[in-house]
């Protein structure tokens, strides 16, 4: 990791752990985890969460366990606990042995359930989850008991061991916690601990139709596994009071749980349900979708394990809710690439140039910079040709001062080749233009005069006849507003979809880029990073995904 990924960190949590230790709280064990239910694909923001749990264990010489919340069958799948595997790996965060699912400790929980029943402080409940909405009550008006809060233990313990047995149908009765009715928090009135759910597990197959609820599992597993330091984002903050209760009224050993702030990014959601209805609806091409926040969409689109988590290390930990502008992660990528990226030439947008004192069947080899701030990348040998393509931004027949690329008359330098005038147009019957015509100087090869003429513009190109076709897919933001997630106050947050979030182009390249394999990033130059797509790239057949587009920096071009 770069010497950055090293440097001390400091917030609130850490803080915490530290004190934890000088005052031995857990006997200087440090024990986090990363919990994820393997219901979806990770996003961006569980990156900061996983940061975070494999970070502060690092830190501190403990050990961060990977757990899978598997708890409603309904939604889980095996994909997506490859998937999971897969991306906390690819972050370059490893658990060693201790890799764990709530379902190892099915039959520890169910005893644990029947304590709770045993000690009066649950029990089986008939209500509907609708009904149970209006004898809940809301905030501001106390809820009323179930009728089930008045069966004994005996009848209790009864029907939830038939509930195990599969007497019942899904949704017939429930296990809830007896609270307070009447408490402020809605997650202290009687939550439910176990549905019955008819489904085939993943893991445990049919072996269970009873299943606790994440409430009842999340603690419960924590405490099992002696966890230290559970750390949640402030969704969780209300349920602190329920972790705690259970796990007293269990009478087992206890974590702490703290929370901190979820990632919030501009022009993207990051709730999982959305992103489903994305995947779902044909909005997107799948998870992996390169304009998807998920970590295998980021993956694919070109961002690096590192540059993500640079990106995490950057917005902090905090008890604050805000939203991050997706231009920081942005930052980050383009930072790492500018230093490894290999510079290579693509034309987006081709317009022919034709330059009429050029040798017609003339083909010579010119030397390239590989990566300006990497000596040691070296240097490419270039075909140049007296046909070129060039893009078609980079040409005005009308041009104002401000304009100082390629215009009728004018001299520009073409990239590590020559300096070339625009001489005349040639266009078609509609007026559009299908080719520039050019003289250049001889005496300018390599982009340097020796009469110390200068140009005010450079422009990059490929040469035609050996120019390869690779299809690129540019992309803008997912969104057209910056918190897409606000639209669903008065509408559907689809409706502020960007219809050009993806632009797919026919470009012309240097024969370089063909031969590049999947994952290969590289700086198309003044365009911007690019990633050889490791989805739908053949040999010979490179499909391109923009990572970022790139600021021109060394070509001055009028805004």
């Amino acid at each position: 990791m770069p010497e950055t990924e090293h440097e001390p960190l400091s917030d609130f949590i850490r803080e915490k752990v530290a004190e934890d230790l000088r005052t031995g709280k857990y006997d200087g064990r440090v024990v986090t985890r990363f919990p994820p239910e393997p219901n979806g694909y990770l996003h961006i923001g569980h990156a900061k969460a996983i940061c975070l749990d494999f970070g502060i264990a690092e830190e501190n010489k403990g050990v961060c366990h990977l757990r899978f919340d598997d708890t409603n069958p309904v939604k889980e799948d095996v994909e997506y606990v490859d998937s999971i595997i897969e991306d906390v790996h690819w972050l370059g965060f490893d658990w060693g042995e201790h890799l764990y699912y709530a379902s190892d400790y099915f039959e520890q929980m169910y005893e644990g359930a029947l304590k709770l029943i045993r000690d009066e402080k649950a029990y089986i409940c008939e209500l509907s989850p609708d009904a149970f909405k209006e004898y809940r009550g809301v905030p501001t008006r106390p809820g009323k008991a179930s009728p089930g809060r008045s069966r004994s233990i005996e009848e209790n313990l009864d029907l939830f061991q038939r509930m195990r047995g599969g007497e019942f149908k899904d949704g017939t009765y429930v296990l809830r916690a007896r609270l307070d009715m009447e408490s402020p928090n809605l997650h202290m009135r009687d939550p439910a601990l176990y549905r019955i759910k008819h489904a085939h597990h993943h893991r445990t197959g049919d072996a269970w139709c009873l299943y606790p609820t994440y409430d009842f599992a999340h603690g419960f597993e924590d405490s099992i596994e002696r966890v230290t330091h559970s750390l949640c984002t402030l969704e969780f903050e209300v349920h602190r009071p329920l972790y705690d209760w259970l796990l007293n009224a269990l009478e087992v050993y206890r974590p702490e749980q703290t929370e901190f702030a979820r990632l919030n990014l501009s022009y993207t959601v990051m709730s999982k349900r959305k992103m489903l209805e994305l995947v779902e609806g044909g909005y997107v091409s799948g998870w992996d979708d390169p304009r998807l926040p998920t970590l295998c969409g980021l993956r694919r689109r070109g961002y690096t394990a590192a540059s993500i988590r640079r990106f995490c290390r950057g917005v902090g930990i905090t008890k604050v809710e805000s939203l991050t502008d997706i231009t920081l992660l942005e930052h980050h990528i383009k930072e790492e690439l500018n230093r490894t990226a290999p510079r290579v030439m693509g034309v987006l947008d081709p317009l022919k140039v034709v330059i009429e004192n050029y040798p017609e069947e003339q083909v010579e080899e010119l030397e390239a910079v590989n990566n300006p701030e990497d000596a040691s990348a070296g240097t490419r040998q270039i075909p140049f040709s007296r046909e070129l393509y060039i893009e078609r931004e980079d040409f005005r027949e009308d041009a104002n001062r401000k304009f100082y690329r390629l215009a009728p008359g004018r001299e520009v330098r073409l990239r590590y080749a020559y300096f070339v005038t625009c001489t005349d147009v040639v266009k078609d019957a509609d007026g559009t233009i299908r080719e520039v015509r050019c003289s250049y100087d001889p005496a300018t090869r390599g982009g340097d005069s020796p009469d110390g003429r200068r140009v005010k513009g450079t422009i990059h190109w490929v040469s035609a006849a050996q120019a390869g076709e690779v299809d690129v897919r540019l992309y803008d933001r997912l969104f057209s507003t910056e918190r897409p997630e606000d639209v669903e106050a008065d509408g559907d947050f689809k409706d502020s979809l960007n219809p050009d979030s993806l632009k797919i182009v026919r470009a012309k390249v240097e024969p370089a880029i063909v031969a590049m394999t999947p994952g290969t990033r590289c700086q198309f130059e003044r365009k911007g990073y690019f990633c050889c797509d490791t989805k739908d790239s053949t040999p010979g057949q490179p499909v391109f995904n923009q990572i970022v587009p790139l600021r021109d920096s060394w070509g001055k071009q009028a805004q």
